[in-house]
């Protein structure tokens, strides 16, 4: 059975939430640390972190680029902006230079007829690996050598957190996970306060530090910091299903400032205490809420062996859909026509296209599919951290005017999302073009049309768990 609703908002809007975090984004900027190496010990770090992370993959795709140019029919900043400078394949020059003189099998040529790359040359890198670039991987689908441009721009990532060039905003961020182990100031202390907020205010029980549970679900920032109804909503659905699940205050945060800047090493740090306690409660599924970013993070990590896990990890998309597939998610129509917007991470990068689509369905929704979609669904501009960046501001906006453009050729007066990166940019891209669509949460959705079953067990308020 799903749990007692309310009619009142208990939370602000995912609106003002966007707003309040536009501020907090401002006062990153003077929190972020400066310089304290040398311009020739940084740029020597840079180069040795991109030697390291060359493998035989990065060393093919450095060498079998034809100089096409497919790539740049797929860039969305590329495609927003004509400028030749953000095309995918002028983001690899740099690292495709140092791969040349310093490892590649001509490198006594290369040494004698290129000059040696210089800390401005890594200032400019900046932008186009930083600013311009999401990661999205659309590229990759058009690319005839199959080179991982998004693969290579994280590489080049790592090597300007070696060099001190993380934007301020990511490095502020990179920096408080890295020390305090918070984002924006989400703890421990303001999960227990928000669990116990959605109890009194929604009567909506979350069990917390369960010592057992089958169903580990991941929290986020967006959710304890600026808006609580991602959890409420994932409380109530999770509640509806009767599962033996938990939150735990030792490892909820599904954010990762490791990935998003290139520090592979705050990468780590942040998905151990996640991987241990899921461990210590016997968990046999971690669910990830639903931040994009978060699913490669947790995933696809390079520190966790294969098969090495003894539990499933699942986005909260693949998860709903699961369970709309089973029919064990029993829901009232959804009025209106709608489209989705598939996340890049979890979408083109992981393949979960059918679940969420599965949970609409479930809904008897009137779905539209946008021209683009699936694979080659255009991403909203704002993923891979961008949405943070103040200086990316003019190629984000420019490029969600490709978003707009899709959504509005279907007719859907509603855009479904499932990432909250991507949600926080259709918010800001909606506010500032005066765009009349919704933007909802596909878990959110889900909630709010839940159907309560009268022969269901209820809650047992003292445990949240089954009576």
């Amino acid at each position: 059975m799903s749990t007692t609703a309310t009619t009142a908002p208990i939370f602000p809007s995912f609106e003002q939430v966007v707003q309040g975090f536009a501020g907090q984004i401002g006062q990153l900027r003077e929190m972020a640390p400066k310089p304290t190496l040398s311009d020739a010990v940084r740029v020597r770090r840079a180069i040795d972190t991109l030697i390291a992370e060359t493998n035989a993959d990065e060393a093919v795709w450095l060498e079998s680029c034809i100089r096409c140019g497919q790539c740049t029919t797929a860039c969305h900043y590329f495609q927003a902006t004509g400028e030749t400078k953000y095309a995918p394949m002028r983001k690899m020059n740099l690292y495709r230079k140092v791969y040349q003189r310093e490892i590649g099998p001509f490198r006594w040529w290369y040494q004698l007829v290129t000059r040696e790359v210089k800390l401005k040359d890594l200032e400019e890198l900046q932008e186009l690996v930083y600013d311009s670039c999401s990661e999205c991987g659309r590229c990759t689908m058009v690319c005839p050598m199959g080179i991982d441009t998004a693969s290579l721009v994280h590489h080049q990532r790592s090597a300007l957190v070696a060099a001190e060039l993380v934007p301020p905003e990511l490095a502020a961020l990179r920096m408080e996970q890295k020390h305090a182990g918070t984002v924006f100031g989400a703890s421990a202390d303001s999960l227990r306060k928000m669990v116990d907020t959605i109890r009194e205010k929604a009567g909506v029980i979350i069990p917390l530090d369960k010592e057992r549970a089958e169903i580990m679900v991941l929290s986020s920032a967006v959710d304890l910091v600026g808006n609580g109804n991602g959890l409420l909503a994932t409380a109530r659905v999770m509640n509806h299903l009767g599962v033996d699940w938990t939150v735990c205050s030792d490892g909820f945060e599904s954010a990762n400032f490791g990935l998003l800047s290139g520090d592979m090493s705050l990468w780590k740090k942040q998905v151990d205490p996640i991987v241990a306690a899921a461990q210590r409660i016997g968990a046999k599924m971690l669910v990830i809420a639903e931040c994009g970013h978060a699913y490669p993070a947790l995933r696809w990590n390079p520190m966790l062996k294969s098969g090495e896990l003894p539990f499933e990890m699942m986005y909260m998309s693949e998860y709903l859909g699961r369970q709309a597939k089973a029919g064990r998610l029993q829901l009232t129509p959804l009025k209106g026509k709608i489209t989705y917007h598939d996340p890049c991470k979890t979408g083109r990068r992981g393949g979960a296209f059918e679940e969420p689509r599965a949970v609409l369905k479930a809904m008897d929704a009137d779905f539209v599919e946008m021209p683009a979609n699936k694979e080659y669904n255009w991403c909203c501009g704002g993923g891979a951290g961008i949405f943070l960046l103040e200086r990316a501001t003019r190629l984000r906006e420019e490029s969600f005017k490709i978003k707009m453009e899709q959504v509005n050729i279907t007719g859907a007066e509603t855009v479904v999302v499932s990432c909250a990166s991507c949600r926080l940019n259709f918010e800001a891209g909606r506010v500032k073009n005066h765009w009349d669509r919704k933007v909802e949460s596909l878990v959110e959705l889900v909630a709010e049309h839940l159907i309560e079953d009268p022969r269901a067990v209820p809650i047992n308020p003292a445990q949240g768990v089954r009576a």
